[in-house]
């Protein structure tokens, strides 16, 4: 009977213990490596990849940017459609190899100016595209300055057709990101470029 009672113990706590095992795996929480660099060892490897890995045409070439208004900044795709196709149509588009994960770049935004509009004043983590002519641009950042902005129309021939722009985002989506009332101002004006 002791004997039993031990196995049953014995299989309860390994059902116990597989238990958190699964649920550490699932959550991401099993134990690793975490090495402590120091600054000398940064360095070391910094210094190493640039000279061993980095041609030596692009050490030079930190960043980039694109700021010259005689370089167009839209694309035009055209699509010939053999059939003819009953309303309503649904497009969707993919961007590929299309990476904004630069920290200057993920920081510039103001959440609360999107949430606020013009009432929210501090546009200090938005730069350098926040001000046009002393007046604050709505939504600022390089963001929302430089994301793919869904803008499209559609030609049949030399006719534009009819696009639905409503609900296109659910209705939480957009006063969690945007809140109730959120207007654009001074913002994609020719002046700029970016």
């Amino acid at each position: 009977m002791r004997d039993l009672f031990m196995d049953e113990f014995a299989v309860s706590l390994l059902v116990q213990e597989l238990g958190l095992i699964i649920y550490q795996f699932t959550q991401q929480n099993l134990p690793a490596c975490k090495p402590v660099l120091s600054p000398v060892w940064v360095v070391q490897i910094v210094y190493r990849y640039d000279v061993e890995c980095v041609p030596a045409l692009y050490r030079s070439n930190k960043l980039a940017y694109i700021k010259d208004n005689s370089i167009p900044k839209n694309c035009s795709k055209s699509l010939k459609i053999p059939k003819l196709m009953k309303a309503p149509i649904y497009i969707y588009y993919q961007l590929d190899n299309y990476y904004q994960n630069h920290r200057r770049y993920v920081k510039s935004r103001s959440d609360r100016q999107l949430l606020h509009g013009l009432k929210h004043h501090d546009l200090s983590s938005c730069a350098p595209e926040d001000f046009n002519h002393g007046l604050p641009v709505v939504p600022c950042g390089l963001i929302a300055w430089s994301l793919f902005n869904d803008t499209y129309s559609f030609f049949r021939g030399i006719d534009e057709m009819k696009v639905n722009r409503k609900n296109i985002a659910g209705k939480v989506i957009v006063i969690i990101n945007l809140g109730s009332k959120f207007i654009p101002s001074i913002f994609r004006m020719e002046l700029l470029s970016g």
